[in-house]
């Protein structure tokens, strides 16, 4: 499939911020991010507060003009064709402006307005929406009352109203019920059987698995890129589960160790990521008493190695 979003070199550097006195130091909010989304995709970008996810999907959307660098979405560069590219996408951000006091069915009439959607055409397009969303039933229930992934649910629908071809969700579910995230993502698996191309941001790295592509961003770069599975076999590294009477004695014990890259809690558990030609389980124990079964990493033991990978390189 051809790319329907190309990012290349974008940049963003933040001046410094001299309210306080002081000269202050520009901040790269992102660094150089190279990235291509085929349409018809759903693809995830994935990191901690601060990372720069934020600040690329809105330079993205044409919301904040990049440093340097350049974008094109659905056919148009975004520094210059900025009207076009918000034809053709929706947005919607972590806080979307619905309005409390208006119902269900108010909001989207308020937003078909906005993008002009008439007559025959919106109510079939309402109509649909809602059936696919199963927010039928609520449509006279203010917005205020909806619980929180009914928000999530009502403010997608606003999004949707005008068909964009391309889709940017910053942390959608942040917040909302495991059931209701699955149920929000069931409806984007629908829109894109509809040809819909999805960019989504999100905390969650259970959520990412369900992604087409998984971009991992860390301290303003894209430090990897693949799908769920492609990223689970990326390490040379090794990876264990370890069992012991005290996990963080053990970690302590360990995660100096030359040849650990990682020792992480998960769950009851500690995982354990291990340089294969410097070290191995069976050296470790003469350090700690534990109990070990090589595994296949999850995505957040991936995103830890290559942050941690990442950490040592600059460091050198």
């Amino acid at each position: 499939m051809s790319a329907i979003i190309q990012a290349e070199n974008l940049t963003r550097i933040f001046k410094a911020d001299k309210s306080r006195g002081g000269q202050g130091t520009p901040v790269t909010a992102v660094d150089h991010l190279n990235l291509e989304i085929a349409e018809g995709e759903i693809f995830a970008l994935v990191g901690p507060d601060g990372a720069g996810k934020t600040t690329t999907m809105r330079m993205l959307c044409g919301l904040m003009d990049p440093t340097d660098g350049r974008a094109v979405v659905a056919g148009h560069d975004v520094s210059k064709e900025v009207e076009a590219v918000k034809d053709q996408i929706g947005y919607m951000a972590q806080r979307f402006g619905l309005y409390t006091d208006l119902t269900v069915a108010e909001n989207m009439a308020f937003y078909a307005d906005l993008f002009g959607i008439v007559g025959t055409e919106r109510r079939e397009l309402s109509a649909r929406l809602l059936r696919m969303t199963r927010m039928d039933p609520f449509q006279k229930r203010p917005a205020g009352k909806l619980s929180g992934g009914m928000k999530q649910k009502l403010a997608l629908m606003c999004t949707l109203l005008h068909k964009p071809r391309v889709l940017f969700l910053d942390e959608p579910t942040n917040g909302v019920d495991p059931v209701s995230r699955r149920d929000f993502w069931a409806i984007l698996y629908h829109l894109v059987r509809d040809g819909l191309t999805v960019m989504v941001t999100t905390a969650y790295l259970d959520e990412a698995e369900r992604a087409n592509r998984v971009g991992f961003m860390n301290q303003g770069r894209l430090i990897q890129v693949d799908t769920p599975a492609g990223l689970k076999r990326s390490l040379p590294e090794a990876c264990y589960r370890l069992t012991s009477s005290d996990h963080r004695v053990t970690r302590e014990a360990l995660q100096n160790q030359p040849g650990v890259l990682t020792a992480q809690p998960m769950g009851t558990d500690l995982h354990l990521f291990l340089n294969p030609g410097v070290t191995s389980p069976e050296k470790l124990l003469s350090v700690t008493p534990f109990e070990y079964q090589k595994i296949q990493p999850s995505l957040e033991d991936v995103f830890i190695a290559l942050v941690r990978r990442q950490e040592v390189a600059h460091a050198a």
